[in-house]
């Protein structure tokens, strides 16, 4: 079956927690499912690296970009700014397994920004419309648009802009109008993030369903974790979220 007639399943914010990741996806073979990740593979566990190389090759799956991707890349980039990353959760042993793995390195690289499903669900990493800075007027297909530029953007040392947008505060639980503006300009009917922890045992729906948070702290290395942040908070079949 091809992957775009697959249920869908959607992975919030993995943050370095492989054993958990593992536990998540149990019930949920590859070759039953399309599984989309929000981003934020990296940090605060201990197996950042080992998490993204689990979704890399994990069959019929897409990786979102997330701010702790591109703060890792700015890092092994430019040793100047390592020690910003790891102020917000980098592991050092993750960032020399990542400079030993060019072509870990290089699919990162290649991560989108977003991603529309064929119900017209847009998936991104935050839940803002700060991405449209990146959109052109008459460009076509605005999510291709701005894919492209971030992907640019990452290639060519923009990593601050990337940061800018990607490491935002969400918006949408608490602005539906804005919400609506941004579904009209990407042509999606509903939008699906991760990024700013909910407090919900299970994906945070907003405004009739329009907006759904899957950022429930999943990692049991987050600052914000507790024992009250299932794993159904963050993973979970698109079709059940309500």
């Amino acid at each position: 079956m091809a992957a775009n007639d697959l249920q869908v399943l959607i992975v919030g914010d993995v943050h370095g927690d492989l054993e958990r990741l593992f536990e998540a996806l149990r019930p949920y073979p590859a070759d039953s499912w399309r599984t989309v990740f929000v981003g934020d593979l990296v940090d605060y566990g201990m197996f950042g690296v080992g998490a993204l190389r689990y979704a890399r090759d994990r069959a019929n799956t897409t990786v979102l970009l997330g701010n702790h991707e591109v703060a890792m890349l700015w890092a092994l980039r430019d040793p100047t700014r390592v020690g910003f990353w790891i102020s917000i959760g980098g592991q050092g042993h993750d960032l020399d397994e990542l400079a030993r793995d060019a072509a870990l390195q290089e699919w990162l690289r290649e991560r989108p920004a977003l991603v529309r499903l064929s119900d017209g669900t847009l998936v991104q990493h935050c839940g803002h419309d700060g991405y449209l800075r990146w959109s052109e007027s008459n460009a076509g297909d605005v999510v291709d648009t701005i894919n492209s530029r971030a992907r640019d953007l990452l290639m060519h040392e923009g990593e601050a802009e990337l940061w800018d947008v990607l490491s935002a505060r969400n918006v949408f639980d608490r602005q539906p109008d804005r919400l609506q503006r941004w579904l009209q300009a990407t042509n999606s009917r509903r939008a699906v993030f991760g990024h700013t922890p909910h407090n919900h045992g299970t994906p945070a729906v907003y405004h009739g369903g329009n907006a759904i948070n899957v950022d429930g702290v999943f990692s049991r290395f987050h600052m914000k974790y507790c024992r009250m942040s299932p794993i159904a908070a963050s993973v979970a079949p698109l079709e059940s979220i309500k």
